[in-house]
């Protein structure tokens, strides 16, 4: 019986749906938006929405535990080009793939005053090939309508 289980199952086996999620929130969390289904987008919205509350701590426990559910380490080993120096590698590195970092010390800051609802879902329609209904997740803005409506009020 599957009382009390709400968990979409998006024709997946538990391991592949898990790290379908994973990756999703990861590119969710690199470049603030993503298209996909409708389904899937509704999925992933809790994953990354647990993400900013775990953000939002900002303890090495909560890093660690966000590390482990989007499949990354705290700190992953990288390649980088041998033309640039060390250091450089490992910040550009670091500003740019290092989930963790950016979601801790980028994206969950913005969000410390809000009490929930870091995210949306704007339905784009259906699909040309298969008609399936897509969507458009992406972060609120933390700094951006919120206050932008309190000063068209005034």
């Amino acid at each position: 019986m599957r009382h009390l289980k709400r968990t979409a199952k998006l024709g997946r086996k538990g391991d592949h749906r898990n790290a379908m999620l994973a990756n999703m929130v990861r590119s969710l969390i690199k470049k603030k938006r993503i298209t996909t289904t409708l389904a899937k987008a509704k999925a992933a919205r809790p994953v990354a929405e647990k993400m900013i509350t775990l953000g939002k701590k900002n303890t090495v426990h909560a890093r660690r535990i966000a590390a482990a559910r989007l499949k990354t380490s705290a700190r992953t080993f990288f390649r980088g080009k041998p033309t640039m120096k060390g250091k450089e590698v490992r910040e550009k590195w670091r500003a740019e793939e290092d989930v963790v970092h950016i979601l801790f010390d980028d994206i969950a800051p913005g969000f410390k005053e809000r009490p929930g609802g870091y995210t949306r879902i704007l339905k784009l329609g259906r699909r040309r090939g298969d008609a399936a209904e897509t969507a458009i997740l992406e972060w609120v803005e933390a700094d951006g309508a919120d206050s932008e409506d309190s000063e068209d009020s005034e």
